[in-house]
């Protein structure tokens, strides 16, 4: 049975006519469709022409009653319709228990009712009512019911605990607590590696929180090496530390500071590599390759001790935000409709606080931003303008985002490169040379070499070692396993074949620059960089720049281990049924495990020298005995407590103020000695006396100060001079 509709055909079946309020004739109405005359759209039934209404909905009702009809129009014969619903009368009557015709009275809704109809058959009558009605319905379950406010935050929490990046999250944490332990085992007692360099930085994320609380102006110049000026630029400052600073005091808390950021370091740099595979093109399991390698390559674990240089998950992952946003990645190359401002944004922002951690990392960063954004702008003019042209949108809020993020981070690089240009100046044996720089480029066998650190390699690579001058720098093996996934990925890959050969490029040109100056002397590698890119020559380990082919290797395998799973997806949907044998599911995860593996470590916690109590009590200037660059460390870390005035520090180079205040001291205490100080400014003297042994204060820590006008007086284990 059809329903009327506006403008449509007529019913198919002739209601008897009634009269509404105004005398009228009623409209007609299907008796199946029912309050189809009063359809809320406020046009009446089909031909009528006029406004529906709710005496017009009433007498519909009606004419249910008797089953007559009146031909569209309103205006009908009304004759012929008495006939009809003569016809009808005696099964309407049945119906209604009453002799007179049904009657349909207004209400509410403009629904009509039957009138004499006390017990409810009338109703049953209606076609909207009896014959839409499944008889079945009773036998269906039953109506799900409405969640409540509870259930659907709980569903959407699940929600964002089940989601790739949520997981990549708690994985590459949990991942970084396990192969970094014991980091967390005792975390403010214990550095990783030595407490020598750890020191130096635990001090400077402490400094930097304590000097943005209290003077934001006098950050630069440290509280140590007094009396020199712009002395936390003597080293990197791992300034984008600074917030974590700011949390505690003294120096157990520095300590922890430093090893949850450390950890922390970890899981960032895995998850970063993660998002760079993935957002390229990589699945799953590559991308997890990616990250593990990059993290965890045997040639790292010699960089347990070096916060600033285990600080690099900012790179992958600044890269990962800016292909996302631009809507780019390796595999599908560019496609607009993916484009996503905010994200160029956050990566701009992500590579400055990168940049912040110090520029021996962040510095070759800075340079693979530039030529990125050069060859992606030629790239594009080429394709858009040159070479087989073809519609490119970019568009103007894109180019904004990447105008001023480029601004904010040449704008960050340049504040913090001024400190530095001031050391130089002021300091010019701080400047590197190029022997400098030999004396740190590896040969080619440190990259089939491994650290000592490594639990899986170094043992076996002892002799190895041997060769090398300064094994620290020199042991660059990324990992064997790396190396046969990436040379698999140079044939069987998820990446086209000329992405492979320009990653294959960029892990040779990585690695020719690692090599600093070993490779034909550098003539045409590195020393042309050191010589006139600014800021080169500020790096003195090039072989750091391993990080970079680490990374490339990483997505070369990643691109063959997602291919792959890709073909046991394959296999496994021709099984019948389609579901992967558990050796398949195993073989999968191969890869992943031996990386993992490979990146074990047997890395040293010892116990940082305890604070000597005069540290918390003796006021500065003060200059600690014995001094040199590994005493000086502990001392700097020593200072978080009140950062009183120290003449002590350690740094990449060691200034010639401090160097002649080591050499005159020797004969502590003396009128020699005294009276420099005293121009200096330094008004006490510690010597700490369990680490005099075998020193020359060993014999003068006792000695008399008669005629010297100075006190002598002993804090628990340290003799306090003041001057």
């Amino acid at each position: 049975m059809t329903t009327g509709k506006a403008g449509g055909s007529p019913p198919l079946r002739p209601v008897a006519p009634t009269t509404n309020g105004t005398g009228d004739a009623a409209r007609p109405n299907d008796a199946a469709a029912g309050p189809a005359a009063g359809d809320g759209s406020g046009e009446g039934p089909a031909g009528t022409g006029r406004p529906g209404n709710d005496e017009s909905g009433a007498a519909a009702a009606a004419g249910d009653t008797t089953g007559a009809a009146k031909p569209s129009g309103g205006t009908g014969d009304t004759a012929s319709a008495d006939k009809a619903s003569a016809d009808r009368t005696g099964p309407a009557k049945a119906l209604s228990g009453t002799s007179g015709p049904a009657k349909a009275a207004p209400d509410q809704t403009g629904a009509g009712s039957t009138t004499g109809d006390s017990t409810g058959a009338g109703r049953a009558a209606d076609g909207a009512g009896s014959e839409d009605r499944d008889p079945f319905a009773s036998f269906g379950p039953a109506p799900e019911p409405v969640p409540t406010r509870a259930r659907r935050g709980a569903r959407a929490v699940g929600r964002v605990l089940v989601h790739e990046w949520t997981l990549a999250v708690l994985g590459s944490l949990v991942l970084a607590v396990a192969m970094t332990w014991p980091a967390l085992r005792y975390p403010r007692y214990t550095l990783p590696q030595d407490y020598w360099d750890p020191s130096l930085q635990a001090w400077q994320m402490a400094w930097s929180g304590h000097a943005l609380l209290t003077d934001p102006a006098r950050l630069w110049h440290s509280n140590a090496f007094f009396p020199e000026r712009w002395s936390f630029a003597f080293s990197d400052t791992l300034l984008g530390y600074a917030p974590a600073g700011m949390i505690g005091s003294g120096p157990e808390d520095a300590i922890l500071r430093y090893n949850i950021m450390f950890v922390l370091a970890h899981a960032l740099a895995t998850f970063g590599a993660y998002a760079l595979a993935r957002q390229l093109g990589s699945g799953r399991i590559g991308a997890a390759v990616a990250g593990v390698t990059y993290t965890y390559a045997p040639w790292l674990l010699a960089q347990a001790g070096h916060l600033h240089v285990v600080s690099n998950g900012g790179i992958p992952l600044a890269l990962a935000m800016l292909a996302r946003g631009h809507g780019w990645s390796l595999r599908h190359g560019y496609r607009p409709e993916r484009r996503q401002v905010g994200w160029v944004y956050a990566g701009w922002l992500l590579a400055a606080w990168q940049l912040s951690l110090g520029f021996g990392i962040g510095l070759p960063f800075a340079y693979v931003l530039a030529g990125t954004v050069v060859v992606s702008a030629v790239t594009w003019f080429l394709r858009r303008w040159v070479i087989r042209p073809v519609k490119r949108p970019f568009g103007q809020r894109l180019l904004t985002a990447d105008v001023f993020g480029g601004l904010v981070f040449a704008a960050v690089g340049l504040l913090l490169a001024v400190p530095y240009f001031q050391v130089a100046e002021l300091h010019p044996q701080a400047e590197r040379t190029v022997g400098d720089i030999a004396l740190f480029s590896p040969p080619a066998t440190g990259f089939l070499t491994a650290p000592a650190e490594s639990r899986i390699w170094g043992g076996l690579h002892e002799g190895a070692r041997e060769t090398l001058p300064w094994h620290p720098e020199m042991t660059l093996l990324p990992g064997y396993v790396l190396y046969a996934l990436a040379l698999g990925g140079l044939f069987f890959s998820v990446w086209r074949l000329r992405h492979r050969l320009l990653l294959l490029a960029g892990v040779v040109v990585s690695m020719v620059l690692a090599m600093g100056t070993e490779f034909f002397g550098g003539r045409f590698t590195f020393v042309p960089l050191f010589e006139h890119l600014p800021g080169w020559n500020g790096l003195r380990t090039p072989g750091r720049l391993m990080l970079w082919a680490t990374l490339l290797l990483g997505l070369l395998a990643a691109g063959a281990v997602s291919a792959f799973s890709a073909r046991v997806r394959e296999i496994s949907a021709e099984r019948i049924p389609s579901w992967p044998s558990p050796w398949l599911r195993i073989a999968t995860l191969l890869p992943l495990l031996l990386v993992t593996v490979e990146g074990l470590n047997r890395t040293p916690h010892p116990v940082v020298p305890v604070q000597p109590a005069a540290m918390r009590t003796v006021d500065g200037p003060l200059l600690v005995l014995p001094s040199g660059q590994n005493h000086d460390q502990p001392v700097m870390l020593w200072s978080t407590t009140h950062f009183q005035d120290i003449v002590n520090g350690g740094s990449g180079f060691t200034p010639t103020l401090l160097d002649d205040v080591r050499r005159v001291t020797i004969a502590f205490p003396d009128r020699t000695s005294v009276e420099y100080l005293r121009t200096l400014g330094v008004r006490n003297v510690l010597i700490v006396r369990d680490q005099v042994a075998g020193t020359p204060w060993e014999i003068s820590v006792d000695a008399p100060v008669d005629g010297l006008g100075i006190a002598r007086e002993e804090i628990g284990d340290v003799v306090v001079f003041r001057l």
